[in-house]
């Protein structure tokens, strides 16, 4: 399974480096792959070019050859924004870089040749292990046919992450390019009928808080291991539907913050939770026995 890593700021708005570099140490002694600067959990559309690169270069030195490094990037509007991410990514050194789909923004979709085009035009540009990535913040799946007709015509794509609600498209992929890239569901929700799927596994922004819990899941399941499976996927389900019901990756800040571990704020137009929130995110995270797992303190 692969953490989406959020990005750490100053209260100020600042870049964390530090607290970024602590943050990475934690996601790699937990043995988990790590997906850094990606829309969401990262905060990646409020991210400068140079502070981008920034957060390559420290992901590499903080990563590379302990877990697999990648970076997520975010939608862009056209094949020439993706190029130059990739390009950037590719200079740091990722093991591999996920290519988002097209957003031609403003509401409009584009046609299912264009989807095609995006993509035809974008892996053209680059040697980098690339990972294809079909998301609903779009409003559309690139189709399981030009999935495969991707897969099949270029060899640096390795993986498939997708983050739709429909299992019966994630199985379509599953069966169409499984035997040939790794498939991974986006978030924990859907982690148990992806791998009963044959899917490879499930990102996870959870695991900026709980990485050792979110690797348990996969570690059970490798192991066959039911009861201790049913656990802890109940476990990281109800900290999931918390933290998003309760502000998502601020909420994930904020509780780290409270116990004493690199999270930082989030970055302007997002706004800080309130204590109340945290404060009952605390009370469930102990009521879980979240915190003996990690080996954090006693909440």
């Amino acid at each position: 399974m692969f953490a989406v890593s959020i990005t750490p700021f100053t209260v100020d708005g600042r870049l964390d480096e530090d607290g970024f570099r602590r943050h990475l140490q934690r996601m790699a002694a937990a043995g988990i792959g790590v997906y850094v600067g990606g829309g969401g959990s990262g905060e990646g559309f409020v991210l400068s070019a140079d502070e981008r690169r920034r957060l390559f270069a420290i992901g590499a030195e903080e990563l590379r050859g302990r877990v697999s490094f990648r970076s997520m990037g975010v939608e862009t509007r056209s094949a020439g924004e993706m190029i130059d991410y990739l390009a950037d990514a590719q200079a740091a050194g990722v093991d591999a870089a996920q290519v988002y789909s097209l957003d031609l923004g403003h509401g409009h979709r584009p046609t299912e040749d264009e989807v095609f085009e995006y993509l035809v035009d974008v892996l053209s540009a680059t040697t980098v292990p690339t990972v294809l990535s079909t998301h609903q913040s779009v409003g559309y799946r690139i189709s399981v046919e030009s999935i495969a007709r991707v897969v099949d015509r270029f060899d640096h794509v390795v993986g498939v992450n997708s983050s739709h609600a429909d299992l019966a498209y994630l199985a379509a992929i599953v069966d169409a390019v499984g035997d040939r890239v790794e498939v991974h569901v986006g978030g924990p929700l859907q982690a148990l009928s992806a791998l009963g799927l044959g899917a490879n596994g499930f990102l996870s922004s959870e695991a900026n808080l709980a990485p050792r819990l979110c690797r348990s899941v996969i570690d059970a399941y490798e192991e066959g291991a039911g009861r201790e499976l049913s656990a802890a996927f109940g476990r990281l389900a109800r900290l999931s539907m918390a933290l998003y019901g309760r502000g998502g990756i601020r909420a994930t800040k904020a509780v780290l913050n409270r116990l004493g571990l690199p999270g930082g704020y989030p970055r302007k137009p997002q706004l800080p939770v309130d204590d109340a929130a945290v404060d009952w995110l605390m009370t469930l995270i102990a009521a879980l026995q979240i915190g003996e797992l990690e080996g954090w303190s006693e909440v």
